[in-house]
């Protein structure tokens, strides 16, 4: 388990889209995965690998993704 003393913000609306149309996540799994996320104050991500929800593949394509999302606008030339 993992439990942080930080309130973890509520996953955006866009990771919860890439993890349904992406990452194939039926909504079942998605809410098992946001319940435990907020009972443990913990990052979805983590806690959707930990519960075998996603592999680790999965969890690399997310964090790529997330990475890319993250990223500021390549300026126009």
């Amino acid at each position: 388990m993992v439990i942080t003393s930080s309130p973890q913000p509520p996953p955006a609306e866009a990771l919860l889209r890439f993890l349904r149309q992406d990452l194939g996540l039926s909504d079942n799994a998605l809410e098992l995965g946001l319940r435990q996320c907020q009972l443990e104050q913990a990052p979805l991500p983590a806690v959707l690998w930990r519960f075998g929800l996603i592999s680790v593949e999965q969890l690399d394509q997310l964090w790529s993704w997330q990475a890319l999302q993250e990223a500021p606008p390549e300026p126009i030339q």
